[in-house]
């Protein structure tokens, strides 16, 4: 056997054992060295190549290891199928999104961020390092359900912000929204898998439940939500709902469609799954209570999240189990590996208890009041007439109908070119400006800029009529 493959090169600094094992393995995946192929023994290579026996162990036990060779015991090692195809180009296909630098964004009127100058980091970083300080606590992995101490604490806290009836044995804990409905799309999977929701619908829940089975029918809504009949006549028995802040209008649900869902949900034995994102940063007037709480704690299953609260970063949601999906949930509970980080779990829980969260939800829902009338006012004094405003008190964001008829795409084109970063909603037809992560100093700016982005789009509008 001659052993021209073999590049050894004791000026190099890599080990003779690695530049053996790389050798190998290429003629291996070349197809040089054959399938079935026996290879010298360890002490015939080394005497061969004049190394030692350790070199030539050690490249060949990691080759075992990786599956390139194969030892048989009193036989010696033979070379397994590991022959690579001819190497393929990757090629982007045609309409793929590809990644590109864009103009720098001075103003953020992204939905996905808060103002870090309003976050109160030094205390959180105080309860992330009293956590890390208990080191019999971190050394171990969490429960399965979301560690009691959150639970407990969420328990309390959901009660006195929103009314909702839950003991911390209902509460599970997750890395946000779509985590949870993970769980549950598992829990109902025994039900009907097809769920209901208002148009325009919401993209994350609906590819979650898309992912499992779920056949999402969208209901059209008429001015208190979204229209009874359209929900009966459908024949589900699952409707996933947003009461506190329909992504249609921005507004909450009147009681009398609340009662109108419970009672639908009681007589067909249905499950409504209430989205609560953000449900206690109202700012106009007193949250209103959950439709859970409402209920009863029957019927409906509640989520709630901290995304606006703390962190975006901060992966930390919260479902409440109706009592019959709660035996189901318990069946399996060990089966379920948890989503969310202990350590911010144990950090959060500590936050709600000491009172830190109320306080500063009370120094938030001043600050999204006085943002939202800034930006609403430097909108009508550049704008005029020229764009309609609709609120979306919750989510923190405001819907812009701009008078063109330019696509949305190219006027959030136009808005980037000018530094300035906004969103489109659900259904891509409309101008989406959260106004959460933009300091409020910059309102101001960041509206004049909007504006001659779009002034001359605006001007030609005014023209043609």
């Amino acid at each position: 056997m001659t052993y021209d493959f073999l590049q050894l090169n004791r000026e190099l600094p890599a080990p003779l054992y690695q530049q053996l094992y790389h050798s190998i393995r290429r003629a291996v995946e070349s197809g040089h060295l054959k399938a079935g192929q026996r290879l010298p023994s360890i002490r015939a290579l080394a005497n061969d190549l004049q190394i030692s026996c350790t070199t030539v162990e050690s490249a060949y036990q990691q080759l075992c290891v990786e599956g390139y060779l194969r030892a048989q015991p009193q036989r010696g090692y033979f070379v397994l199928e590991a022959q690579r195809p001819e190497p393929i180009r990757l090629t982007v296909p045609p309409g793929s999104p590809r990644r590109v630098a864009g103009p720098p964004v001075r103003y953020n009127f992204g939905s996905d961020c808060v103002d870090s100058a309003n976050i109160d980091l030094k205390l959180w970083k105080r309860q992330i390092r009293d956590v890390l300080n208990r080191q019999e606590i971190i050394a171990s992995y969490g429960e399965h359900q979301g560690e009691y101490a959150l639970r407990h604490a969420l328990s309390a806290y959901s009660y006195g912000m929103r009314g909702v009836l839950a003991s911390p044995d209902q509460i599970v804990i997750g890395a946000g929204t779509q985590p949870l409905l993970s769980i549950l799309c598992g829990l109902l999977g025994d039900k009907d898998t097809a769920v209901a929701m208002e148009e325009p619908g919401f993209r994350q829940a609906e590819q979650v439940f898309s992912d499992c089975g779920f056949k999402v029918i969208k209901l059209p809504g008429d001015d208190d939500g979204p229209k009874m009949e359209a929900l009966l006549s459908s024949g589900v028995k699952l409707a996933f709902i947003s009461p506190s802040n329909r992504i249609r209008t921005g507004m909450s649900l009147p009681i009398s469609r609340r009662m109108e869902l419970l009672r639908w949900a009681s007589e067909c034995g249905g499950i409504l799954i209430e989205d609560d994102h953000n449900g206690e940063l109202r700012y106009r007037a007193r949250p209103i209570p959950a439709l859970q709480g409402m209920g009863g704690g029957q019927s409906v299953v509640y989520i709630g999240s901290f995304s606006k609260l703390l962190l975006p970063s901060v992966r930390i949601g919260y479902m409440a189990l109706t009592p019959e999906l709660l035996e189901r949930y318990r069946r399996s509970a060990k089966n379920y590996n948890q989503t969310a980080s202990k350590i911010e779990q144990l950090a959060l829980a500590n936050y709600i208890r000491s009172g830190q969260m109320e306080r500063h939800l009370r120094h938030l829902r001043k600050l999204y009041s006085s943002k939202c009338s800034r930006l609403s006012r430097a909108l009508k004094q550049a704008f005029g007439t020229t764009v309609s405003i609709l609120l979306q008190e919750t989510p923190l964001s405001m819907i812009l109908t701009v008078q063109s008829d330019m696509k949305v795409e190219m006027l959030c084109d136009l808005a980037l070119r000018r530094g300035v970063r906004v969103g489109t909603t659900q259904n891509g037809k409309k101008i989406l400006l959260g106004f959460a992560g933009i300091p409020s100093d910059q309102i101001e700016e960041a509206v004049q800029c909007l504006y001659a982005a779009w002034k001359d789009v605006l001007k030609k509008e005014k023209n043609k009529k």
